[in-house]
């Protein structure tokens, strides 16, 4: 059977070099800030309530570093207690490594994913007509559009060609006009992190996961860190509809996002988030393996871009938000029925890494049988006045 992560697999291959900061729920006292570091995982909710609060430092990484507080347990404690299904709840365990941000996300931001984008929209979510779609559409456009600036010239050429032919799509519209498609992934407090289950509606028959690198943003605007996020998606339900995007993508459990947070500094910044090399594992319990890689090297708008595009004088974000910046894999081999693609299978563990941000790993579940999401807003602010941290 398919196992859950160690520690030396969850930590980026520098260990614990970076600042790494995360959350873990204690037993009896609720959320808490935690620095990750050699010796084991350190509370740090007496310096910063919430990781909003660090994040809203003039230079977190080095307020997290200069924090002390408890050490409540080693990383391999905490992953072992963490799967719900051999949990101890007198015991702690991780949780996703954010809290108050907002949690965003941009879409269709390389062509690979783009170009399944816009199959999924002609076959109205029906996996079977997927293949004669995506080799008619290829013959069309092609698919080497990696080097067409969105909003250039170039691409409002491609654009008036595309309309004279009649397939013109809302999806080329965002991935090669002027302006991204940036959506809610999900509600402050609604992720989940690694070592626990990930959600898929049940009534989806066409999904899959969607590794992405995922930046942590201030109010702002300013990238601080970034993190490993899987932005599940059900592939079904938005093809017959892109106004059923949100019941595409949020749901209980679907937004995974952790180990934790890699906070920048002098030996890692943005630039390793634009080179980051992300990979993809998706291992089934009846022996099915899927592997995957993607480069962020790949992506049609710059991270800064799509930052400056959330937030700045047409939205604010006083919590600050989290952003996944979008996958180029979209898994098309077929795993059941010939012509049906792939979609996951109850009990898949997806794994996606990357060398300096770590792995986040989840068991794939269906959302309805998931732990529910409980604890919201309230409930955070009347665990840290309890406890004094505010």
């Amino acid at each position: 059977m398919n196992q859950w992560p160690d520690a030396a697999t969850t930590l980026p291959e520098d260990g614990t070099e970076g600042a790494l900061v995360g959350r873990v729920w204690r037993p009896g006292l609720g959320p808490s800030v935690v620095a990750v570091r050699e010796d084991g995982v350190h509370d740090v909710t007496a310096s910063f309530a919430t990781v909003r609060d660090l994040c809203e430092r003039p230079d977190p990484a080095s307020a997290l570093r200069a924090a002390t507080g408890e050490r409540i347990a080693g990383l391999a404690e905490l992953l072992s207690n963490t799967p719900p299904e051999t949990r101890e709840p007198q015991l702690p365990w991780l949780l996703a490594p954010v809290d108050l941000q907002t949690v965003k996300a941009a879409g269709v931001t390389f062509v690979v994913s783009m170009l399944e984008r816009v199959i999924e929209e002609r076959v109205r979510g029906d996996a079977a007509g997927a293949a004669a779609m995506r080799e008619r559409i290829r013959g069309l456009i092609g698919d080497d559009l990696a080097s067409l600036r969105p909003g250039s010239d170039e691409a409002a050429a491609l654009k008036e060609l595309l309309v004279a032919q009649g397939m013109w799509s809302q999806y080329l519209e965002v991935g090669i006009g002027p302006d991204a498609e940036i959506f809610t992934k999900a509600p402050a407090l609604a992720a989940v992190g690694s070592a626990t289950e990930a959600g898929v509606h049940s009534g989806s028959r066409w999904n899959n996961p969607e590794p992405e690198v995922v930046i942590v943003l201030s109010s702002a605007g300013d990238v601080v860190g970034a993190t490993l996020g899987n932005d599940v998606n059900l592939r079904d339900v938005e093809g017959r509809s892109a106004l059923l995007l949100p019941q595409a993508k949020d749901n209980n459990a679907s937004a995974a996002l952790g180990p934790f947070v890699r906070l920048f500094d002098d030996g890692f910044g943005m630039d390793d988030v634009r080179e980051a090399a992300v990979t993809l594992t998706v291992e089934g319990e009846d022996g099915y393996r899927l592997d995957g890689a993607s480069s962020m090297t790949a992506i049609s708008r710059d991270p800064m871009d799509l930052a400056a595009q959330l937030i700045g004088p047409h939205h604010q974000y006083p919590d600050g938000a989290v952003l996944f910046l979008g996958t180029m894999f979209a898994p098309v081999e077929d795993r059941d029925t010939p012509g049906q693609g792939f979609t996951h299978h109850d009990g898949d563990l997806v794994t996606v890494a990357t060398p300096r941000l770590g792995a986040l790993v989840n068991r794939i579940r269906s959302s309805e049988s998931c732990e529910p999401w409980t604890f919201g807003l309230a409930d955070l602010m009347r665990s840290l006045s309890a406890r004094g941290a505010l």
